[in-house]
């Protein structure tokens, strides 16, 4: 039966075991051996990353043809407002093509970690906090969203992909499962 390693990507870590140093790979967290990554998660953002030990499992979770949701907690600058949020759950226009429809709604501070480095925050523009489900992966698709309509990404924490979720999974730890208790 396929495993699979719930990670929680710390900020600044890359989604690969190798690497130039200083960088930070997965090889500094992850200590079992036979997992590879499913799917991708940028070095300036956090949260769940899957890694599984079974080929054909890898390629279904990764492949966007799958429609496996994955939701983002998302920090933007400024107080995200009905119109923008009406714009995300249509699509958003970016330079490669409109996006396909998200599940977006704005969302009290979640109750998370501490970042490091913290976000650079300006005194006189405030943030908010909305919670965006996407169904296809383009690169850096949320960041270039939310700045779509308006409001740049200051933090952006992966929570869920499919029926996996990342709960109370601390940065740089791990939980394994196997494929049937999602």
């Amino acid at each position: 039966m396929p495993n699979i390693l719930l990670f929680n990507k710390p900020f600044g870590v890359l989604s690969q075991f190798t690497g130039a140093a200083p960088e930070q790979t997965l090889s500094a967290y992850i200590k079992q051996t036979g997992f590879y990554a499913a799917g991708r998660l940028d070095k300036d953002s956090e949260g769940l990353l899957l890694l599984t030990d079974d080929g054909k499992l890898q390629q279904f979770i990764a492949n966007p043809e799958h429609k496996q949701g994955k939701t983002y907690l998302v920090q933007v600058e400024g107080e995200i407002d009905a119109v923008a949020i009406n714009l995300l759950n249509k699509g958003v226009l970016l330079k490669d093509g409109v996006t396909n429809p998200a599940q977006a709604r704005a969302v009290a501070e979640p109750m998370l970690w501490e970042r490091q480095p913290p976000i650079r925050q300006r005194k006189l523009i405030p943030t908010s906090w909305l919670e965006l489900t996407l169904f296809e992966g383009r690169n850096r698709q949320v960041r270039r969203m939310t700045a779509a309509v308006g409001f740049p990404t200051l933090r952006l924490v992966r929570w869920r992909i499919a029926d996996w979720e990342l709960g109370d999974l601390q940065p740089g730890h791990s939980r394994l499962v196997n494929w049937h208790s999602a």
